[in-house]
């Protein structure tokens, strides 16, 4: 075969090579185009799925939130209802009491109970008592009880003093500071102004000299003490403990009781130890206490309630609503009152002018006041599925 042959037969074969290069172009760009949009597709499905699964979960919380929203708001009708019954069974108790309640073992521990009264739809309500008034109150207390106070807490004499002195200074508008470094709280890196008016809030005392250091612990959380003071010392304001239900504290700082003497007291109430026949009592007056303790001088005490904090805890299922009130009889406990503005108008400025009657125009009568509601307590304070906080230390034997 000549030169010029092969070279023609080569020439045919690479033409054919081409040609079949050509038609088979289209059929692998129409599966790299389909290839290309099927990923698209599985992009746009996974986005789409992404999307869905947050809107489902954002979808679930919202179901969630409101149907919290809803089962408080009907559990709320039945937490209120409870508290109505319990505070008619005490005002019932109060009425053939003299006027007064002293403890639970006068037989309103189970209001609810002595009532008849069932909640609906089978759900099921606890009421707890704590007698507030079993405390003594800032509002009251004096430089010698708080001192008292601290040294039954094995502080030392200059510890107890110097604390003391701290609380009164920001307690006490006439109060004569006695330590010898007076905090300047006007010229601090945060000037604020002694407030001259007893504690609204425990958490007041980060804000004390003396008091931050004993009461926090060095990570700025309430330590020991500080529940223990809380647990001592009430923000309202009356007279005098109820010895019914007095701390152990209380006990130690105003009668100088030892603590062979507040278990004795503490049995007495509980109706435990040598009193476990005769079941839980209370004292009617301070006298019939010295049989139980001794000779004791009970002298900043009294045997009333004067506040008294209600816990109503509705149960529905898994569901649970907490409605927690403290209420005061009347002549009882009372909230810490504002002191006056710098601002406000001293005695000489002269009051606001009335503005006078008009005699050309007719009188009308006046439109009549609203009659006033004759509720048979005062109700200091309310609140609903409040935080629950930490277990405080051990509560007090004679807890109510």
């Amino acid at each position: 075969m000549s030169m010029q042959t092969q070279l023609n037969l080569s020439d045919s074969r690479l033409m054919r090579g081409t040609q079949d290069r050509c038609l088979a172009a289209p059929g692998t760009a129409a599966r790299n185009h389909r290839g290309s949009v099927l990923v698209v597709v599985l992009i746009t499905l996974v986005f789409t799925a992404v999307m869905l699964l947050t809107f489902i979960d954002k979808a679930s919380t919202d179901l969630i939130v409101e149907s919290r929203v809803v089962e408080a708001r009907r559990l709320r009708v039945e937490a209120y209802s409870a508290l109505e019954v319990t505070l008619a069974v005490l005002d019932n108790f109060r009425t053939v009491g003299g006027g007064s309640l002293r403890s639970p073992a006068e037989g309103w521990s189970d209001p609810l109970g002595f009532a008849a009264w069932e909640p609906s739809n089978g759900r099921k309500v606890d009421i707890e008592f704590d007698d507030e008034s079993g405390k003594l109150s800032l509002a009251q207390i004096d430089l010698n009880t708080l001192v008292a106070l601290f040294k039954s807490w094995e502080m030392t004499q200059t510890d107890a003093d110097r604390l003391a002195d701290a609380l009164m200074t920001w307690m006490k508008k006439d109060y004569v500071a006695t330590g010898t470094a007076l905090s300047d709280y006007e010229n601090g890196e945060l000037p604020y102004k002694v407030p001259a008016r007893s504690l609204r809030s425990f958490q007041e005392l980060a804000a004390i000299d003396v008091a931050r250091e004993v009461f926090y612990g060095k990570d700025g959380t309430p330590n020991e003490l500080w529940w223990r003071f809380a647990n001592a010392v009430s923000l309202y304001d009356y007279k005098q403990p109820n010895i019914n239900s007095a701390r152990p504290d209380v006990l130690a700082a105003l009668a100088g009781l030892p603590l062979s003497q507040q278990q004795s007291m503490a049995d007495y109430l509980a109706g435990a130890g040598s009193y476990r026949n005769r079941g839980p009592g209370f004292f009617q007056s301070l006298g019939e206490a010295v049989p139980v303790v001794g000779p004791v001088n009970f002298k900043g005490f009294g045997t009333q309630i004067q506040a008294l904090r209600i816990r109503v805890t509705v149960h529905e299922g898994r569901s649970i609503f907490r409605l927690t009130a403290v209420v005061a009889p009347p002549g009882g406990a009372q909230t810490v009152q504002a002191n006056a503005t710098e601002g406000a108008a001293t005695a000489s400025t002269p009051p606001a002018a009335t503005p006078a009657a008009n005699p050309a125009t007719p009188s009308t009568p006046s439109t009549a006041a609203p009659k006033k509601l004759n509720y048979p307590f005062t109700v200091l304070e309310i609140t609903e599925n409040d935080e629950l906080l930490p277990v405080p230390p051990a509560s007090p034997p004679n807890h109510v």
